[in-house]
């Protein structure tokens, strides 16, 4: 097994608890102040370049083997831009923290570099597989928006310095958020469920024709939302992106039920299904903001209700379905890595004496109930329960990530 997934997936580890241990330092000030300046900006960009993209970076290295049954295309340059993307983000996010503009722009361009090489390695690794379905078409669009999310970043970037395009800054922006988050996260894990749900559930002959579906109509609200937000549409436009996301999130939904239909197994393990309670939570709430939007337009996009969707959509969705996901895939890494060509032998470890699923259990909860105070919190205007709950949201993702790394000592 190559240790390549374990540079990002470790990385990613340490970039969780500088992200919360800063948090909970400062979670009254960075919070309360806007989020588009230096500390909002070097809060968010570690939480998702530093945390949730550079460990499924690390889990798509791994699980392209998995689902092509073939290599990487090239180790090497997997190295190198392991090496490049992380200088390139530690670069940046010093740079906020100095609020230096030049030195915001070349690690930016350094780290988009890194990116390039990323994409390069994945696309050529699929092109050569030749084996196009829903997951890896999935998966290749999920990276080809992860590029355009950085090529919109860079031309905000560029703005910053030159003014080229004043007028088109804040559509661009929308749009490197859209692209990121709903194109690069979204499709990634949905992509990758398609075949890591029914590996954990033991699931044959289940219908595969939703994920055709979901594939396609998500593909469509990303491209269409991207549009929407460049070309400048107004309400009728942003109201039918997020309606056509919302079916989809229903969709995918519909067919993690089918696939758990399906089952040879009756548990997958606590974490995966925490995984399902996650996207469940997600289609209420996206059903709920849709019917809202239509409901009350002018509320569509404020600060508050972007802010709002943002929190829910990356911190109680793509975060928190990679924790529930590392706690299944970190120990089958590590145990295939050490314990692999042992297995059968006397006093050889079973993969799951290597995780406490019970802990996994209560730490997820906990996480969970988290997820859902400041969701209160931020609602009805409490800065008091927001700052408790901010802390405790820190405190046990700290615990529950100490547990996935305690696992590296078995």
């Amino acid at each position: 097994m190559s240790r390549l997934p374990f540079f990002f997936i470790i990385t990613g580890m340490i970039g969780f608890f500088v992200f919360h241990g800063a948090s909970i330092i400062s979670l009254f000030d960075w919070m309360n102040h806007s989020l588009r300046g230096p500390d909002g900006w070097f809060h968010i960009h570690l939480f998702v370049l530093g945390w949730a993209t550079m460990l499924a970076m690390g889990a798509v290295y791994q699980l392209i083997n998995v689902i092509l049954q073939s290599e990487i295309y090239s180790k090497k340059l997997g190295y190198i831009h392991y090496a490049v993307f992380t200088i390139g983000l530690s670069g940046l996010l010093y740079g906020f923290l100095k609020a230096e503009i030049f030195m915001i722009a070349s690690f930016a361009s350094l780290m988009f570099i890194g990116i390039l090489i990323f994409a390069w390695n994945i696309f050529i690794t699929l092109i050569r597989a030749s084996l196009w379905n829903a997951i890896t078409i999935s998966a290749g669009c999920s990276v080809l928006y992860l590029v355009l999310t950085g090529v919109s970043g860079l031309a905000m970037g560029i703005n910053f310095v030159t003014g080229t395009w004043n007028l088109y800054h804040e559509n661009i922006f929308a749009a490197h958020i859209w692209l990121g988050t709903i194109g690069w996260f979204g499709l990634l894990i949905t992509g990758f469920s398609y075949k890591m749900l029914p590996m954990f559930y033991l699931s044959h002959h289940y219908p595969v024709r939703l994920q055709k579906m979901i594939v396609l109509i998500w593909n469509f609200a990303v491209l269409f939302g991207a549009a929407s937000f460049l070309l400048n549409g107004g309400f009728a436009f942003i109201w039918f992106t997020l309606f056509v996301i919302t079916v989809a999130i229903i969709l995918y939904n519909v067919h993690l039920l089918q696939i758990k239909k399906y089952r040879f197994k009756k548990s997958p393990g606590l974490g995966i299904i925490w995984s399902i309670y996650a996207s469940q939570a997600l289609m209420v709430f996206a059903m709920i903001m849709t019917i809202y939007a239509f409901i009350f337009p002018g509320q569509m996009l404020t600060a508050k209700s972007i802010s709002l969707a943002g929190w829910i959509y990356i911190g109680g969705w793509v975060s928190f379905t990679i924790l529930c996901y590392a706690s299944k895939i970190i120990p089958f890494l590590w145990w295939s890595m050490k314990y692999g060509k042992q297995a059968g032998k006397a006093n050889t470890p079973l993969m799951a004496d290597l995780l406490d699923e019970k802990k996994v259990r209560a730490g997820l909860a906990a996480i969970a109930v988290c997820i859902i105070s400041l969701l209160i919190a931020f609602i009805i205007d409490a800065s008091t329960l927001m700052l408790i709950s901010g802390i405790a949201f820190s405190t046990f993702s700290i615990l529950y990530m100490g547990l996935i790394g305690f696992v590296f000592s078995r």
